[in-house]
């Protein structure tokens, strides 16, 4: 939906204007400043209109509850007390619209942010268990200088924030505070896990001082002191366990994708030609109903072990969406990688893909779009629920065996999976450690080798425990799906990869509602491998999609590295104190170089990215 950004406690030192200029991006419809008449605050906003198109829907957004009868709605919203700039969408808001009337609110316009900001005024952090959707914003009180940042349950909209000088600076992404401050050491404890999953895990950021605000917390400042406290917990087993499982996955499932598609502008999805993707365009057709105009967009490649645009273009058909979609060729891959690089914002060794078709929906006119990201996590789309409860067995049935079979495993090549085996046998054997196995990139040794000769400083041993982690292997192995790969990349990566093209990527599969209806189903019907329980509760899914092999939504980086795109992986080769191996640690160790050492990866590609 847009950018936000600003500052709480009294500083003249940052700037208003640098700031809308890392975000405007992200809102290229318009942008607003509100500064506080007392010099206690600021407020930034980059607009991407997507509900109330009109000026009643501009931020920074301003209410106070006027006691003077005759003073209309709106007047002097430059010194109303309550301020607020909001980045996602409440797609509940008609619900909570309709309560605010009934308790004798009245409403200037139809924006989902006004209705946030009448209940802010009126309940503060009590009001958000009651949000439904994806949001991060900020919300500031004149009359007592408090203010409150907070962000949605899963984490889907991003929010930075870091303490200098007496001041709460905060932003929708973290390049634009490392503008605002100055230039801060890598993060080393942050370095060694960005090396070990491939992206920087929550609440670290690359840079000391600046963190991410946490996945279901908020923060209230005093006007002196920032305090994180949380309100969401990710529970499973929270509602009481249906009846009929299939029946009420389905319901929950239309329910979802009834509210993501709330829009005063059209709705696109995009089309991977796999089961969730195709899940949420049958879905969408149902709640919109035979003749409504549906739009899918995807990537097709000239390789067939990778192009799955056969399958979309048949599915878009058999739904009657209209269809477009990207043939790319490896050199028109190659001329995007200096945006795609360019947008990141925290190193990640994935997100081209949405960087690539992204750009192709946002080019043919569409602002929201629809994917089936969290799919895999809530049904058991990963090899993960088959392995990790394996490599767990695995741990315990060797025992004293152990050493000897992991240095067995140690013979397999570096950076593979089997040589991560080896190094987790070594290790304490726990569930994250275990997952490890499957997403990880380089193992701790490694890491932490490569982080010593980056910076001089060993960032320590990791802590592999997981306190959090519900009862039961599935389960569990769910929860680190949630809260680890798809939060900390999956969700990262689509936001930042839209909103470089002023485009709002909306996850159906990714809702606090359908989380709490389908988690209450017993792990052993949602979490039968191969997404049998979706499958079941969205029969529209064709043969063609349903019987083909998992592969996801991929690009064939590995081929191209060899071509087009092996330059860009000079500088990894050149600084690595580790054998690299495998393409994705040394693209990986690159995005480190570049994100976190300002280091250049090609030189033609350093000219790209300043230009």
């Amino acid at each position: 939906m847009c950018g936000i950004g600003g500052w709480f406690g009294r500083h003249e030192a940052f700037d208003a204007k640098s700031l809308i200029a890392a975000l405007r991006h992200r809102g290229p419809d318009g942008e607003g400043l509100w500064r506080d008449p007392g010099g206690r605050a600021a407020l930034l906003h980059t607009r991407l209109a997507i509900l109330d198109l009109s000026e009643t829907g501009a931020q920074p957004m301003g209410w106070e509850e006027f006691r003077n009868s005759n003073c209309e709605f709106g007047n002097d919203k430059q010194n109303a007390r309550f301020q607020i700039v909001f980045n996602g969408e409440i797609y509940n808001f008609h619900e909570l619209k309709a309560q605010l009337i009934s308790a004798g609110e009245s409403f200037e316009g139809t924006s989902d942010t006004e209705v946030l900001l009448r209940l802010l005024a009126r309940e503060g952090k009590a009001a958000l268990p009651k949000l439904a959707g994806m949001f991060a914003f900020a919300f500031y009180d004149r009359e007592s200088g408090h203010a409150l940042l907070a962000r949605d349950a899963f984490g889907i909209k991003p929010l930075y924030y870091t303490e200098k000088e007496g001041c709460l600076l905060f932003a929708s992404e973290a390049h634009a505070l490392r503008d605002q401050v100055a230039a801060t050491q890598p993060n080393g404890t942050a370095l060694r896990d960005t090396l070990l999953w491939g992206t920087v895990p929550e609440p670290a950021t690359l840079s000391d001082g600046i963190e991410q605000l946490p996945a279901g917390c908020f923060v209230e400042w005093d006007g002196a002191v920032a305090k994180l406290g949380r309100w969401h917990n990710l529970r499973f087993g929270a509602a009481p366990a249906p009846i009929d499982p299939v029946a009420t996955t389905r319901t929950a499932l239309i329910e979802s994708v009834r509210r993501h598609l709330v829009s005063d502008v059209p709705v696109g999805i995009f089309l991977s030609g796999g089961i969730d993707s195709t899940a949420v365009l049958a879905l969408a057709r149902q709640v919109l109903g035979p003749s409504a105009d549906l739009r899918t967009f995807s990537i097709g490649f000239d390789d067939p072990s990778y192009d799955e645009s056969t399958s979309a273009r048949r599915t878009a058909e058999l739904f009657g969406a209209s269809h477009t979609e990207w043939h790319m060729t490896s050199q028109e891959g190659h001329a995007e990688i200096a945006g795609y690089l360019a947008a990141m914002d925290q190193p990640t060794n994935d997100g081209f893909n949405t960087w690539c078709v992204s750009k192709l929906a946002r080019s043919n006119g569409v602002k929201v779009v629809l994917s089936g990201l969290g799919g895999d996590e809530l049904f058991a789309g990963y090899n993960s629920f088959r392995l990790v409860p394996k490599l767990l067995r695995m741990h315990r049935a060797f025992n004293l065996l152990r050493p000897a079979v992991a240095a067995l495993f140690n013979l397999a090549s570096v950076g593979s999976r089997w040589h991560r085996v080896g190094a987790y046998l070594r290790g304490p054997g726990t569930p994250l450690a275990a997952f490890h196995v499957l997403r990880g990139f380089f193992n701790e040794a490694e890491a932490r080798e490569l982080v010593l000769s980056l910076t001089g400083q060993d960032p320590g041993p990791v802590d592999w425990r997981c306190d959090d982690l519900p009862d039961g292997d599935l389960d569990s192995v769910s929860f680190l799906e949630l809260t680890r790969y798809m939060r900390n990349q999956l969700l990262r990566d689509s936001d930042v990869f839209s909103m470089a093209h002023g485009l709002e990527l909306r996850v159906p599969f990714v809702d606090s509602r359908l989380f709490e209806t389908i988690s209450s189903i017993p792990a052993s019907i949602r979490l039968r491998f191969g997404k049998q329980l979706l499958l079941d509760a969205v029969p529209e899914i064709p043969e063609w999609v349903r019987n083909q092999p998992k592969r996801g939504f991929r690009f064939p980086f590995q081929e191209w590295m060899r071509g087009e795109f092996g330059d860009v992986l000079s500088a990894a080769d050149k600084r690595t104190t580790v054998p690299l191996g495998a393409w994705y640690r040394r693209w990986t160790l690159a995005a480190v170089l570049l994100k976190a050492f300002n280091n250049p990866v090609e030189p033609q590609l350093s000219a790209n990215l300043s230009s």
